[in-house]
């Protein structure tokens, strides 16, 4: 059986969890978050794979660049990913890539990126079940009133991210 290498990353704004499968990162979530069963049950059903604790060098590159994004000194992340899920939560997630670092997007702007303006309760879903939190920035989406909305990490997580990269955008 293949297997899915856990590492754990204290950040300063919380746990996260870090998986690699076959060179490529394929999770970094909090660790603590609602849903955190159904993330993990869905990386291990799709890859077919088992979750073992074991460092690889791509989870120890994700450390070094999620230590230089909390310091201040990286706003890109150059990890290569695999994302699991459906297609329309990989277009999503890809959308989410292209908002820039430093600024927010809100779900209707995401629905209208991937050409379906209807679907704003389903790209709110997806964001919400991306498993590589930071690296693919979901904690840049807002309510379209401009106000904080949910967040695996938690709004206060969300809010500390925003302020980091509106600090170092601005510096």
């Amino acid at each position: 059986m293949k297997s899915i290498h856990l590492q754990y990353y204290p950040s300063p704004f919380g746990e996260l969890i870090l998986g690699s499968f076959e060179d490529k990162l394929c999770l970094c979530d909090w660790r603590y978050r609602k849903g955190r069963r159904a993330i993990d049950s869905r990386l291990q059903n799709g890859l077919k794979a088992l979750m073992i604790e074991k460092n690889s060098a791509v989870l120890t590159k994700t450390k070094e660049q999620l230590n230089e994004y909390f310091n201040g000194k990286r706003q890109t992340f150059d990890i290569p990913v695999l994302t699991v899920g459906t297609d329309f939560q990989k277009s999503v997630w890809q959308a989410l890539i292209d908002v820039p670092f430093g600024n927010t997007s809100t779900y209707l702007k995401l629905a209208e990126t991937i050409n379906n303006k209807t679907a704003i309760r389903a790209v709110a879903n997806a964001n919400g079940a991306n498993a590589l939190s930071i690296i693919i920035p979901c904690h840049r989406i807002i309510g379209s009133n401009g106000k904080m909305v949910g967040y695996a990490g938690g709004l206060p997580a969300k809010q500390k991210l925003l302020s980091l990269e509106n600090d170092m955008f601005a510096a």
